[in-house]
């Protein structure tokens, strides 16, 4: 997936999760932030360099702009909470799931959760969640990066689909390059790394993707590997 009109700028500061200002080159941009968790450790005011898209004058937008890739250190980080499942999306459809995918469906409801797909090949009917990655810690890429019951509520959504006779994925899309391994953040919410392990030994199948970041593009490349 690519971006247009990306603009680089420093972060200033975020009065809340959906807004942060951005210094555009001596001016104050007011930017949509995609992505409503914490980012402490990306978003340092002052320091950190980011990169928005300038979406031009639309009055159906509240503001102008939305903040999309930041820099830590030599990184590249893609923070667009969005685009893990546009690239998935663009993934399965080219083939790189699972060849002869016969139906791609987003956002089907099953039990009590909506799953962020729904696909089938041949008579194979799975189901999917997608989880956007962006805290790394020494090459170490980890998730969450705040505690997230909804995600405990999808691992346990996920073991149920498994035990109705469907397949099950988890799949956590890395949005930055060159990690060596993804684990859970334990140290933050241990529950979900724990509903994790359940469900991998419940027969959820786990798939981490790491991604080609630009400031304009975000790409899937490969599979790292993870350790529960």
């Amino acid at each position: 997936m690519r971006y247009k009109n990306i603009k680089k700028g420093r972060f200033l500061g975020r009065p809340n999760r959906f807004i942060a200002h951005v210094d555009l080159n001596g001016e104050e941009a007011v930017c949509h932030v995609k992505n409503t968790g914490r980012c402490k450790e990306l978003l340092i005011p002052g320091e950190s360099v980011v990169y928005i898209e300038d979406h031009g004058e639309d009055a159906r937008r509240k503001t102008r702009y939305s903040l999309i890739g930041v820099e830590k250190g030599n990184l590249m980080i893609n923070m667009d909470s969005q685009a893990p499942n546009k690239v998935v999306k663009e993934w399965i459809a080219q083939g790189g799931f699972l060849p002869g995918i016969t139906l791609i469906k987003p956002e089907k409801k099953y039990g009590d959760s909506r799953f962020d797909f729904y696909l089938e090949q041949g008579d194979k009917k799975i189901f999917m969640e997608v989880k956007g990655v962006t805290l790394e810690e020494n090459g170490v890429a980890m998730f969450p990066d705040a505690p997230t019951e909804r995600g405990i509520k999808h691992m346990e959504e996920l073991i149920t689909c498994k035990e109705n006779g469907y397949d099950a994925y988890i799949l956590f899309v890395v949005q930055m390059a060159g990690m060596k391994v993804f684990k859970p953040n334990d140290r933050t919410h241990p529950a979900f790394g724990e509903a994790l392990r359940k469900a991998k030994k419940h027969g959820v199948e786990i798939l981490v993707k790491d991604c080609l970041v630009k400031e304009d593009e975000l790409k899937i490349a490969g599979t790292l590997p993870f350790e529960l």
